[in-house]
C-alpha cells in the first residue's frame, strides 16, 4: 500500500451491526481509516480516545475518522459505548480488509498492525501514517494531512 494507490471497496459490520461500506463512508468526505490491534487495551484506547478528542478540528478539516480491528461486533460496541467516540468502528475478524490494506499480520497476539491510511473521496491514498508505540501520531498525523489535501 503507498500514497497515491486506489483502494477498492470494501463491506464491514460497523459497531451497531449496520454493514459499512468504504464508498458510502466516503460519501461524507475524506475518511481517516485507523487499523488498530484490539479494542479495550490501553494503546488502543489511548489511540481511538485522542481521535475522540479532536472530533471537532477533523470535522473542520472535512475528514472523518473510522476504526477497524479483527474485534467482534459487540466487543467493538462495548469499546465504542465505553469511551464515547462518535464514530464508527468497524468489525473485520478474518482481517480481508487488512489484507486489503497490507496490515494483517500472519502470527501475533495482535492481528493487525497499527497504521492509518487518510483517504480521499476518490478512494486514493492521501497519507499513511505507522507507529506501534506512539499513540497520538495517528490522529496528529492524518489531520495535518487532511488540512494539507483541503479544497482551497
Amino acid at each position: 500500500m503507498n500514497v497515491g494507490d486506489v483502494m477498492a471497496d470494501f463491506e464491514l459490520l460497523d459497531d451497531r451491526g449496520e454493514t459499512r461500506t468504504l464508498t458510502g463512508l466516503l460519501a461524507d468526505g475524506p475518511v481517516v481509516l485507523f487499523f488498530y490491534p484490539a479494542a479495550m487495551t490501553p494503546g488502543c484506547t489511548a489511540e481511538s480516545c485522542h481521535f475522540r478528542d479532536l472530533a471537532s478540528e477533523f470535522a473542520a478539516a472535512g475528514g472523518h475518522p473510522v476504526g477497524i480491528s479483527a474485534d467482534p461486533v459487540d466487543k467493538q460496541r462495548r469499546f465504542a459505548d465505553k469511551h464515547g467516540f462518535g464514530y464508527p468502528l468497524l468489525s473485520d475478524p478474518d482481517g480481508t480488509v487488512a489484507a486489503q490494506f497490507g496490515v494483517k499480520r500472519s502470527f501475533s497476539m495482535a492481528p493487525a498492525k497499527r497504521q492509518t491510511f487518510v483517504i480521499g473521496t476518490d478512494r486514493r491514498v492521501l497519507e499513511i501514517i505507522k507507529s506501534e508505540i506512539r499513540m497520538n501520531v495517528h490522529a496528529d498525523r492524518a489531520l495535518e494531512a487532511l488540512r494539507r489535501h483541503a479544497p482551497a
